[in-house]
């Protein structure tokens, strides 16, 4: 794959040009509607910035889960910022710096690829890594729900490498599902819900499965697929402060059974060992920050100061090193690794070495870290509405807000990072959100709904709501939940309702109550929903 070079001249002007055409709107003097244009009104209540004041957008166009914080400008941090997003936007290669590293094997070309419009992942029908937001990974696991040991979400490999499983051959279908109340509201009007069922061919593992070193049979393997998430605001959700997180997590408790992986008897049963923080992001609260120290590693096997090893699994090494296919070609592609001239231990040896060279700058990732905590959220739209004010009431007495939790106040967010860039409380290098009230509609915690074809291990975190009310404008498409099963806010209401799978859903409670509202109350929560 070729791609051209961009030089720092040219990157500097581009930033530069950049900036020109950045306004900031004061909220004091305009209202937002959904088409992005403004009217003149009164302040606007806290509510319309759902990101605080230093942290939300009155962007309404496609491109606002793309806009800096406040706080970027006012830590002089927009130059740093638009760097960081290059390293998002441009595609890795093999060759032409800063943006080379890519391979041997790895996910996408780019993190965009995947995380089109910096939102949610839409519904795919064909797993093809190479295809332009196909923003959906697999998780396959044994009956325990741990993912397998050769699992690795690289599907691509560069010459002469092959991937773990070939994508072609991942075979997804939709299929009807029909829950407790026939996909039928009281008042007659039909409602439809899909969920996706996956199936991979013993063929089309190069890798075979195994756990625990042990051979794992194809027929008992389970699959699921897990769709990108939104970047936006999640530098607002890093600063909300520990005790806060835990306060909510007994709270919760004393209520129902969390996930004792995450939590149990009012205590943590897991943090992060590097930050000492607890988990707060991704689909299964894996994740304590989003800085994601080893992302371009983990995903392109792009290299940076403290991961010079290549990232694979010790199943692929050993399976790679003995393939003659790549055996026969290996000191073509790298004559540098001739050490021994027994091919099967240099190509071991070249993907098990800790002393390849670096190919990310630490600069390069710090400038990504401050675009990834400096994304704003789109603010509230339309809340003066009558039937937006309708549906708030309605999101609030039917009990979605237990789950979706409105309102947060951020901490005095002494954010650190222990790693290789050594970050310290107040590191004016990033910006900073300290006691903002923000909007995100989330309790940080994880529930069940025991959905067919469920996630993985049953439990998942809350997603926020802010700002998806835009995704049909930033992304094409508005589907939602984990896997994209849900087409609109309808089904993922519905979904929300289960009763059929080992279980009853956290949210079967307030899903009946959603199911017996008329037709208008329902549609007037929808577009709450769609405002927030």
């Amino acid at each position: 794959m070729k791609h051209h070079t961009i030089t720092t001249k040219q990157v500097l002007s581009v930033a530069a040009m950049a900036f020109v055409c950045v306004s900031v709107i004061s909220c004091k003097d305009k209202d937002i509607n959904d088409n992005g244009s403004g009217t003149e009104s009164k302040e606007l209540a806290d509510e319309w910035y759902a990101g605080g004041k230093l942290g939300t957008t009155f962007n309404a166009t496609a491109s606002a889960y793309e806009d800096p914080t406040p706080a970027i400008e006012e830590a002089g941090l927009e130059y740093q910022f638009k760097m960081g997003e290059y390293f998002f936007e441009r595609p890795y290669n093999s060759s032409t710096r800063p943006f080379n590293g890519r391979g041997p094997l790895y996910s996408r070309p780019s993190c965009e690829s995947c995380h089109c419009g910096y939102g949610h992942g839409w519904r795919i029908t064909k797993f093809d890594p190479k295809q332009w937001g196909n923003a959906t990974e697999l998780e396959i696991f044994g009956d325990d729900g741990e993912l397998l040991s050769f699992f690795s979400p690289k599907f691509q490999g560069m010459p002469p490498f092959k991937s773990y499983l070939d994508p072609a051959k991942v075979q997804i279908t939709w299929k009807e599902y029909t829950d407790d109340w026939g996909n039928v509201f009281p008042d007659g009007e039909r409602y439809s819900l899909i969920y996706p069922d996956v199936k991979i061919p013993e063929d089309a593992y190069y890798v075979k499965p195994s756990h625990n070193g042990k051979p794992v049979s194809v027929s008992d393997i389970h699959i699921r697929l897990k769709n990108a998430i939104p970047f936006f605001g999640n530098g607002l959700i890093g600063a909300i402060d520990a005790d806060s997180l835990l306060k909510q997590w007994q709270r919760e408790e004393a209520h129902a059974k969390l996930d004792p992986s995450r939590f149990k008897n009012g205590k943590w049963t897991a943090i992060d060992s590097i930050t000492m923080e607890p988990f707060r992001f991704g689909h299964f609260l894996d994740l304590s920050t989003f800085t994601w120290d080893v992302q371009h590693w983990a995903n392109f096997n792009v290299t940076r100061r403290g991961h010079t090893t290549i990232n694979v699994t010790k199943e692929y090494a050993l399976t790679a090193s003995k393939d003659p296919d790549i055996q026969k070609v290996f000191y073509q592609y790298f004559p540098e690794w001739k050490k021994t001239g027994n091919p099967e231990k240099d190509i071991y040896n070249y993907f098990t070495s800790d002393k390849h060279p670096i190919e990310m700058e630490d600069n390069d990732y710090l400038n990504y870290m401050v675009w990834l905590r400096g994304l704003a959220v789109p603010a509230a739209r339309n809340m003066d509405s009558p039937i937006v004010q309708r549906g708030k009431k309605l999101f609030n007495e039917i009990g979605c807000a237990t789950c979706h939790r409105p309102m947060w106040i951020t901490g005095n967010d002494q954010f650190s990072y222990p790693g290789d860039l050594n970050i310290k409380p107040n590191d004016p290098r990033l910006p900073h959100y300290p006691k903002q009230k923000i909007w995100p509609y989330t309790d940080l915690v994880s529930h069940r709904l025991y959905m067919k074809n469920d996630v993985r291990k049953g439990w998942i975190r809350t997603p926020p709501l802010w700002g998806k009310g835009l995704m049909k404008v930033c992304t094409g498409h508005d589907d939602r939940l984990y896997d994209a099963r849900a087409r609109n806010v309808i089904e993922a209401i519905m979904w929300h309702g289960c009763s059929k799978e080992g279980g009853v859903s956290h949210a079967r409670w307030t899903t009946e109550k959603f199911r017996k509202l008329n037709k208008d109350d329902r549609h007037a929560i929808v577009k709450f929903i769609e405002s927030i």
